[in-house]
């Protein structure tokens, strides 16, 4: 399963330190359960997107994505690819830019040549071939429609793919320079968020992150600041990782102040289950898929 990760500090920059995928591997093993694909997104000083990102695969060199990267920035997202739809390139590759915005998301939709004649001209946003990026041309422009308003952005367009397309998961993480959006729907799959004072639950600690796919992230500043954290999974023993909802839509703002509503109480009106998808597919979605 991908693995989605995005953390605010507020309103001043966090310096933290990312490792993607930092488990040694075999050749052998990585064949059969290398990702297909690592990125971390962050803003420079001046609020532009920095996207780092690599379509890792067992035939390539995984230096990328197992090197330390030490970044500075109000907002992160981070994203690790089992690949579903689209081949092993940089363009299809997470997270995505779209005007000033970073883009991240696990799951599967159907149905994509219907959501190409629903985009139209806003096709052109879409550099690769994935569902991810096309859902993201989707959002892009709803939020366009609703006077940049992104929480509007996300809810319309959501909204339209769960009215018209075939849905397994679409779990989503999208940054601005200053804020999260983080959206679990339908229930399929898990997204977490940890409200992280200053030192962690036990007081003075640094943040010190690590998925079990050995995603993992470091910050000194967290000990005297407090962050807000986005995960797939749990990945300390805080006991304030909470679950979101079934279509939770939760915000982030620029003072780390924390709104949330069901957005979409309904469920997809073409849901998938796992039997309905492809084994390529069924095999991106699996919980277990660190392996």
């Amino acid at each position: 399963m991908c693995r989605l990760f995005g953390m605010s500090g507020g309103a001043r920059p966090l310096r933290a330190e990312f490792w993607l995928l930092d488990a040694p591997d075999s050749l052998t093993v990585q064949s059969h359960r290398n990702p297909d694909g690592t990125g971390l997104g962050t803003f420079d000083p001046r609020g532009h997107a920095i996207v780092h990102k690599a379509p890792i695969s067992a035939f390539s060199d995984a230096d990328f994505a197992r090197e330390a990267r030490r970044e500075s920035s109000r907002t992160f997202l981070a994203h690790i690819r089992f690949a579903s739809t689209g081949a092993l390139t940089f363009a299809n590759t997470h997270p995505f830019e779209q005007e000033g915005r970073l883009f991240a998301h696990n799951g599967v939709l159907a149905g994509l040549s219907q959501l190409d004649d629903e985009l139209g001209e806003d096709r052109a946003l879409v550099k690769g071939e994935t569902d991810s990026e096309r859902l993201f041309a989707l959002i892009t422009r709803e939020t366009r429609r609703h006077q940049g308003d992104v929480r509007a952005g996300i809810v319309a367009a959501v909204s339209w793919v769960a009215e018209h397309l075939p849905v397994y998961s679409l779990n989503l993480i999208l940054s601005t320079e200053s804020e999260l959006f983080a959206l679990r729907y339908p229930g399929t799959h898990v997204l977490y968020v940890l409200a992280r004072a200053a030192g962690g639950h036990r007081g003075g600690q640094p943040l010190h992150h690590c998925s079990s796919l050995g995603t993992r992230v470091r910050s000194e500043e967290a000990a005297k600041r407090a962050v807000v954290v986005l995960a797939s999974e749990p990945m300390d023993d805080d006991p304030g990782w909470r679950p979101l909802e079934s279509g939770e839509l939760l915000h982030v703002d620029a003072e780390l102040e924390l709104s949330s509503a069901i957005a979409l109480p309904n469920p997809p009106t073409q849901r998938l289950e796992l039997g309905d998808l492809s084994a390529l597919e069924r095999a991106s979605q699996s919980v277990g898929s660190s392996a």
